[in-house]
């Protein structure tokens, strides 16, 4: 078996490969082709894979790189795509622009995620292109941000080939199962109560043993500050909406806090990464221990992430900073994909008639079943009408965002950002819109 990963000099992609090579996903698949437009950061992530300590009798997957993408996606089984169009510096001015304005400057949120969407889209629809021309039969799992915009515009050409994932949704639910004293069954997400859309979520009931074991969560503060999203959303909220959010709903429910925080930080998360990125990626090529540079970099990543939701003297659990989230659940999804093994995951999918009040072509975020025949969306209850308000405006900007992205349509740019609940003006959406132009100049062209 075949695994393309599109964005294969990005950061990240060793902890796939050392996932494929050890434990419960060794042997799935034969070959692993890295495709990057950028040869050098290509180079700089082979190296750190060949020097990867791996235990004895591991089965490492041979390994290839290609700056081609036809020629990469030729024979593939399955595909991973998550690229960064624009790199690291265009995730710097996404995030400032918004700040300049006094707004949320997130990656995937606000005015920052619509700006990235409207590189990412037209970008990743190249890929899809060329995997239907190239590859057809083969599976897409899309990790590009943002993930539910991306996976919606991908799916208009690959259909339910395409499947969107983010690991944020999975480990809500394992960290809130495990302060609930609720144990998951490997593959089975029995009694789990998730809804929403990629980074707008609620985790709303934990049935075990025939209780939901939620409530009883939700009422005990020292079990909710045993868990990060317990932590970061304090022990009220949560019992007022009746559910445990999604990490990124910090962003809503603490706006103002949010954008004081941002903007009173010493260099932005986009800044930080960038500036690693920089000095990495040139040091990967040169030491003679590209795994420990690597490694070192990732954790300081991971120490980083959401800084901006937790105080400052608060550190990240050492199970957060250890890895093993997204690769687990890709890998997941792409064993059930490829051998027909069925497992239960959230994911990003064509919603279907599985939430009534929403369009059947909406990507939601889910808990599904996957196996050879692709992913099935489980039952769900309904919304609630403060989550079907919040998502459904959450909607109204992605499809502005893919309309605008599909058919190079400025004025359903502008209307992405106008009705975005995080941006307050009229006003301030046209800024923000001639704002992102100029950052990036190939975003006014491209209108043309």
């Amino acid at each position: 078996m075949k695994l393309v990963i599109v964005g294969g000099g990005g950061f990240r992609v060793p902890l796939v490969y050392r996932a494929l090579a050890t434990g419960q996903f060794a042997g799935v698949i034969t070959q692993v082709v890295l495709q990057d437009s950028d040869p050098s950061r290509l180079k700089a992530i082979a190296r750190v894979l060949h020097t990867m300590p791996l235990p004895a009798g591991s089965d490492r997957p041979r390994l290839d790189t290609e700056a081609v993408l036809d020629n990469a996606l030729a024979g593939a089984d399955v595909v991973f795509a998550a690229i960064r169009s624009g790199g690291a510096a265009g995730r710097v001015l996404d995030e400032r622009v918004a700040l300049d304005e006094g707004l949320l400057g997130q990656e995937t949120v606000g005015a920052g995620g619509i700006s990235y969407a409207l590189r990412s889209v037209p970008q990743m629809l190249t890929v899809a292109e060329s995997m239907r021309r190239v590859c057809p039969a083969a599976w897409l799992i899309n990790f590009t941000n943002p993930a539910g915009m991306v996976t919606g515009a991908m799916q208009a050409v690959l259909g339910d080939k395409a499947i969107g994932i983010c690991d944020s949704a999975s480990g809500l639910v394992a960290r809130a199962a495990t302060a609930a004293g609720v144990s998951l069954v490997e593959g089975s997400l029995a009694g789990v109560d998730y809804v929403g859309l990629n980074h707008l979520g609620w985790l709303r009931g934990l049935t075990y043993d025939g209780v939901d074991r939620l409530p009883g969560l939700l009422a005990d503060p020292r079990r909710l500050a045993s868990f990060e999203e317990g932590r970061v959303f304090g022990p009220d909220l949560p019992r007022l909406l009746g559910s445990v959010p999604n990490e990124y709903l910090f962003y809503y429910y603490f706006h103002r806090e949010a954008v004081r925080s941002l903007s009173g930080a010493a260099e932005t998360r986009g800044a930080f990464l960038h500036r690693q990125q920089e000095q990495l990626y040139t040091e990967l090529l040169t030491t003679p221990e590209p795994f420990a540079v690597w490694e070192g970099a990732r954790l300081a990543r991971e120490e980083g992430y959401l800084a901006e939701a937790r105080p400052a003297a608060e550190e990240r659990d050492e199970a957060d900073l250890a890895g093993g989230g997204y690769e687990r659940i890709a890998l997941a999804a792409m064993r059930a994909l490829l051998t027909g093994q069925p497992t239960e995951l959230i994911v990003n999918i064509r919603n279907g008639g599985t939430l009534p009040a929403l369009p059947a072509d909406a990507v939601v975020e889910l808990p599904a079943r996957l196996d050879q025949t692709g992913a099935t969306p489980l039952p769900a209850g309904p919304l609630t009408t403060h989550q079907l308000g919040l998502m459904g405006q959450l909607m109204a900007v992605e499809e502005a965002v893919i309309q605008a992205a599909v058919h190079a349509d400025r004025d359903s740019a502008l209307r992405a950002f106008l009705v975005h609940p995080l941006i307050d003006s009229a006003h301030a959406a046209s800024r923000l819109l001639a704002g992102y132009e100029r950052a990036f100049p190939d975003l006014a062209a491209f209108w043309r």
